[in-house]
């Protein structure tokens, strides 16, 4: 494995993103670490499918305490394109060989979008690993309620982020939110974007074909955290209460923004995040399979006032 570091000054000071090249299991990883002062375990963060993790920067800046790592996919930004095809299995067992590259055990696992669907696989492959999950604008891959045709129609190419003309033209379209209403944010937005390449989208778009956590999602012992926008068109927050109605210890808020809400209310969202991980009565859920069972049809059966969610 090589480390090679391309950051300056001190990368220990609380609040500094570092980056690093680092190489897992032959493949070179760009790979940003934010540093903080807190106990609890790193944050690994999966991103959004064709995004650099430069466009995180907005929610890394917000953390207070949490260190945070994150890593542009292959094919991504600083990553170079692999060989071959991968599946979200394969991203998964990546991450956790990084994770052990930088010296954790343990880590708290974060998901946007496209990198949600890689968060759930990260808690469902690496159990042990994973302490919390936090699902933000996501889904549970292909069987998902979809977005309309219009809107994934405009996904389906990496164009938006080697375009930035065309990605303001169909940023309030398919991102909602405060997207609609202050065109200065789609500027700044694009502006962050760059190393979206053909194939590397390609590669992401194909991952995803045919997955889906839907079998699973009711064994995930990882307290978890569903976080979803009540005007995104591209993942309509009834995903997110699936997915709450079906992980045994899971809880649903809703924000008052769009898809990249992590983007355009930073401070919010890292605040949410933040209080979850350090809250000391979230507890495990029991590993018994007869008890993920139960709690599995239990949620099943709706409550009032939406089950678990929160506003």
């Amino acid at each position: 494995m090589t480390d090679d570091l391309t950051s300056t000054g001190e990368a220990a000071q609380r609040g500094m993103i570092e980056t690093r090249q680092i190489t897992i299991d032959g493949q070179l990883l760009q790979v940003a670490i934010r540093h903080g002062g807190g106990s609890g375990p790193p944050l690994l963060l999966f991103n959004g499918i064709g995004a650099n993790w430069e466009l995180a920067r907005p929610f890394l800046d917000a953390l207070t305490s949490t260190t945070a790592i994150i890593f542009d996919v292959p094919g991504v930004g600083g990553s170079p394109r692999p060989a071959w095809p991968y599946r979200p299995s394969t991203l998964a067992r990546l991450a956790a060989g990084l994770v052990a590259e930088l010296g954790y055990t343990e880590v708290d696992v974060a998901g946007v979008s496209w990198g949600g669907g890689i968060a759930q696989q990260f808690a469902h492959q690496f159990p042990t690993r994973c302490r919390r999950l936090v699902s933000a604008a996501t889904a549970p891959g292909f069987t998902m309620v979809p977005a309309s045709p219009a809107v994934l129609w405009k996904m389906a190419t990496p164009r938006r982020y080697t375009d930035k003309g065309y990605m303001k033209s169909i940023a309030a379209d398919i991102y909602g939110g405060a997207f609609r209403d202050d065109p200065s944010l789609i500027g700044r937005h694009a502006a962050a974007m760059h190393g979206a390449r053909s194939m590397g989208y390609f590669y992401q778009l194909l991952a995803m074909t045919g997955w889906t956590s839907l079998p699973w999602l009711w064994s995930l012992p990882q307290p978890t955290l569903i976080l979803m926008g009540r005007d995104d068109p591209l993942v309509p927050p009834v995903n997110g209460q699936i997915m709450a109605s079906l992980i045994p210890n899971a809880e649903l808020r809703l924000i008052d923004d769009g898809h990249l809400f992590m983007v355009t209310r930073p401070t919010e969202t890292a605040g949410l995040i933040e209080a979850f991980l350090a809250d000391e009565s979230r507890q495990v859920a029991s590993s018994s399979l007869l008890a993920r069972t139960t709690s599995y049809f239990r949620d099943l059966v709706p409550t009032s006032g939406g089950g678990r969610q929160k506003p």
